[in-house]
C-alpha cells in the first residue's frame, strides 16, 4: 500500500532527522536542524566521532562545541553508528564523500555502502536526500535501485508528467554548499538547489529544507541538480586553471599576477577575479570536474575543456617544487638534501581541512627529489594518515626565529592570518611564496621569491 504521507508533511515541526555522515557537511546541517527546532541524529561509522558528539565536543575546528554542547544536552541532537535506528526517521540526509580513485575516476564507495545501510531499515513515507557532490545520474541510477530492494517503491516521473503515481517514499538529491570557514555565508543565508526523481519527492524536500535555509531552488530533477553542483565547481575551476596559467607566463614576462588581476577587478561589471595559488584543494574543486568529464565519455562526449583545467591545476604542486630548486639554485644549493619548512598543510586559509590539499602532493614530490623538510601548521599538531599519503610521523615544528634561520628554505603554501609575515620573512634565508602573503612586506625583498 503506497504511502498516504503528503510532500508537505515535511513543513512540520519537531520532525526526525537522520543524517549520515558527521564531517564538514553532515555536522553543521546536523546543528542547523536542531537550532530549528527538529529532533536530529547524527549517524557514523567512526565510534570516535560518535564518542567525542555525545560528549558535546567538537573535532572540526570552525564548529563550536558550546554549539553541540547545548543541542546534546537539550537532547535536540545525539550521535550513533546503530544505523537499525534510521527506521525511526522522518527524512534521511545522505552526507558522505564522494573522492577519486588511484586512476582519477568516481569513487562512489561510499554513497553506496551508504544506501545498502539504509534499505533494510526504510520505512513507507520516509524521505531519502543525497547531498553528496556526484554525477548526473547517479540518485536515480545508483542509490534509488539499492533502496528499492526494500521493497518499497519510489518511480521516477519527469516533472512536466501526471505525478499521481503511487510510491512508498520520497527521493530527492540537494547538492551541500558547504564553504568552511566562511564567516560571510553560513548554511542558513546559501540558496538550496533541490531536484526529487518525481514531483512529490521534489516537494518534500522543499519543504524541508524551507524550514533551515533562506531560499530553496526547485529544479526539474535530481539529475538538474547533481548538474548545477558540477557547474558550481567546474567554474571555479576552469577560471583558476586560467589564473595558473596566466602566472606561469607572467613570472617568465617579469609582470605581477596579482597586481594584474588587482586592477582588472577594478571593473564593475564582466569580470570576476580568481587567484591563483599551489593548487586546488577541497573536497570539491579538485574532484568534481573528473566526475562530469568520466560520466560524458558514457555519451561519446570529450570535455576537453574541463580536462584542460584539471592538468593545468594538476601541475602546479610540480611548478612549485621546481620553482623552490631554481631559488635554491641561485643560493648555490641543491634541492636534494637541502632543509626545508612548509607553512600550511590545510587546503586554505584558517581551516583545519586537508582534503585534497595541494601541499600533501607538493611533500611528496619534494621527498621523491630529496629534499629533507618539516612543516608548521597552527590547525594541524600533528598530521594523520590519509587516503593517498601517510604523514603520521611528522608534527609542527615550534615557529620562532631561530628555528626559521637553520632552513635553506621557508615555502609559504597556506597563507593563514596567524602567520606573522614580516617576521618570517626576517628570520629566514629564502622565501618562496605561492600566496602573494608577503606583499606588505618592505623589508629583505630580495628573500622573498614569487611562485
Amino acid at each position: 500500500m503506497p504511502t498516504d504521507r503528503k510532500p508537505e508533511f515535511f513543513k512540520g515541526s519537531q520532525l526526525k532527522v537522520a543524517i549520515i555522515g558527521c564531517g564538514y557537511v553532515g555536522l553543521p546541517l546536523a546543528l542547523r536542524f536542531a537550532e530549528a527546532g527538529h529532533k536530529v541524529t547524527g549517524f557514523d561509522t567512526d565510534p570516535e566521532k560518535v564518542r567525542v558528539l555525545n560528549a558535546g565536543k567538537s573535532y572540526i575546528e570552525h564548529i563550536q562545541q558550546t554549539k553541540i554542547q547545548q543541542y546534546v544536552n537539550s537532547r535536540y541532537f545525539s550521535a550513533t553508528t546503530d544505523f537499525s535506528k534510521l527506521k525511526d526517521a522522518d527524512a534521511i540526509l545522505i552526507c558522505v564523500p564522494t573522492p577519486l580513485n588511484e586512476y582519477r575516476e568516481p569513487d562512489l564507495s561510499y554513497v553506496e555502502e551508504t544506501a545498502k545501510s539504509i534499505y533494510p531499515h526504510l520505512q513507507k513515507g520516509q524521505l531519502v536526500v543525497l547531498e553528496s557532490t556526484t554525477y548526473p545520474g547517479t540518485t536515480e541510477e545508483l542509490v534509488l535501485p539499492i533502496l528499492e530492494k526494500s521493497g518499497l517503491r519510489c518511480p521516477i516521473v519527469a516533472s512536466s508528467e501526471n505525478d499521481n503515481v503511487p510510491f512508498d517514499f520520497f527521493l530527492a538529491f540537494s547538492p551541500e554548499r558547504e564553504d568552511p570557514g566562511n564567516k560571510q555565508f553560513g548554511l542558513a543565508q546559501i540558496p538550496k538547489v533541490v531536484g526529487g526523481v518525481n514531483p512529490a519527492s521534489g516537494r518534500a524536500a522543499v519543504s524541508l529544507y524551507a524550514q533551515v535555509v533562506a531560499k530553496v531552488i526547485p529544479v526539474s530533477s535530481t539529475k538538474a541538480a547533481e548538474m548545477a553542483k558540477l557547474l558550481e565547481n567546474i567554474f571555479r575551476c576552469v577560471n583558476i586553471a586560467l589564473v595558473n596559467e596566466l602566472k606561469l607566463l607572467c613570472l617568465r614576462m617579469g609582470v605581477d599576477v596579482w597586481e594584474v588581476i588587482e586592477a582588472a577587478s577594478s571593473k564593475p561589471f564582466g569580470f570576476m577575479p580568481f587567484y591563483p595559488g599551489p593548487g586546488l584543494g577541497g573536497h570539491c574543486i579538485p574532484v568534481d570536474p573528473f566526475y562530469l568529464s568520466w560520466k560524458a565519455r558514457e555519451y561519446d562526449f570529450s570535455t576537453r575543456f574541463i580536462e584542460l583545467a584539471g592538468e593545468i591545476n594538476t601541475a602546479m604542486p610540480y611548478h612549485v617544487v621546481d620553482s623552490i630548486a631554481d631559488a635554491l639554485n641561485q643560493q648555490k644549493k641543491s634541492l636534494k638534501g637541502s632543509k626545508l619548512l612548509i607553512l600550511g598543510v590545510a587546503y586554505k586559509k584558517d581551516v583545519d581541512d586537508l582534503r585534497e590539499s595541494p601541499t600533501l602532493k607538493i611533500m611528496e614530490i619534494l621527498k621523491r627529489r630529496g629534499a629533507d623538510f618539516d612543516y608548521n601548521d597552527p590547525y594541524f599538531p600533528q598530521l594523520h594518515k590519509m587516503r593517498h599519503y601517510d604523514y603520521s610521523h611528522m608534527k609542527s615544528v615550534p615557529l620562532t626565529a631561530d628555528a626559521l634561520s637553520k632552513y635553506d628554505a621557508v615555502l609559504i603554501a597556506t597563507d593563514h592570518s596567524s602567520y606573522d609575515f614580516g617576521a618570517i620573512v626576517d628570520a629566514s634565508k629564502l622565501v618562496v611564496d605561492t600566496r602573494n602573503a608577503t606583499r606588505r612586506v618592505i623589508r629583505h625583498r630580495e628573500k622573498i621569491v614569487p611562485c
